[in-house]
């Protein structure tokens, strides 16, 4: 017996991505997924001489990297970013909004300038981010735009109550560009980890005491790698999503399933 195609389609072959928060930890790891499938990459960082040797490994694969600055609080720093992005190549095919922050507090706590960081970084930067790729998107009427939620915004976490809020709203904002940008055949998605082995996570991890309790509320029964999120980035990147939109795709072991 013959199988015949078409099969799913993972390459990403011609085309330019943008990872922001692409220095470590998950945004590195998607970083080389995204390349490793063919891409070449637009790496968005913090301090744009600080890549940890990321462009020379995507270099190495036969890819083209090119490090940008792109502090995430700074909408201006984001609009600049992306255009430079989208010109570098003549085309932005993917924008993968990686950056994220949580400083933990109980909420009666939290200072309204961690309240007002935590908001900036997380909503209103993936907000301009997508708004700036989608400018770039819509007159090819093609790309792909994948957000970074979290489990917590799907359930309640003691001391992390500004940080939950803002993945729930990742959430739903990711629903509402993903039906307001259908037309122009730009996908929009987001993915929710649990907790990812990163540099951000080594301190909570090392305890013995905090590492078991997570472990207990994953099913699967291990702590997250950041390959297990690249996969999930590179599957809804790739033409293999070509008719996944507006989701939230759950990396969380099954903690989420009650």
């Amino acid at each position: 017996m013959t199988i015949t195609g078409p099969f799913p389609d993972f390459s990403l072959e011609g085309q330019v991505a943008l990872v922001t928060g692409a220095a470590r930890g998950i945004g590195r790891a998607c970083a080389l997924a995204l390349a490793g499938a063919g891409a070449d990459l637009v790496l968005g960082l913090h301090d744009r001489n600080d890549d940890g040797e990321l462009a020379a490994e995507i270099e190495a694969l036969g890819r083209r990297a090119l490090p940008l600055q792109m502090d995430m609080a700074r909408p201006a720093e984001i609009r600049a970013g992306v255009e430079n992005a989208a010109a570098w190549r003549g085309r932005l095919d993917v924008l993968v909004n990686n950056v994220g922050i949580g400083p933990p507090n109980r909420a009666e706590d939290v200072s309204e300038a961690d309240f007002d960081l935590t908001v900036a970084v997380n909503l209103k930067g993936t907000f301009f981010a997508s708004q700036a790729a989608a400018r770039a998107m819509i007159p090819r009427r093609t790309g792909r735009i994948i957000n970074m939620s979290s489990q917590a915004g799907f359930v309640a976490l003691a001391t992390e109550s500004v940080y939950c809020m803002t993945k729930a709203a990742i959430a739903h904002l990711t629903k509402c560009l993903a039906l307001e940008w259908a037309p122009h055949n730009i996908n929009v998605n987001a993915v929710a980890p649990t907790f990812i082995r990163t540099p951000g996570t080594r301190k909570w991890l090392e305890d013995d005491e905090f590492r078991k309790s997570v472990v207990s509320r994953i099913p699967l029964g291990r702590i997250g790698e950041p390959s297990d999120v690249a996969g999930a980035v590179l599957f809804l990147a790739s033409g293999a999503a070509s008719l996944v939109t507006g989701t939230t795709l759950m990396v969380d072991g099954g903690w989420t399933l009650s």
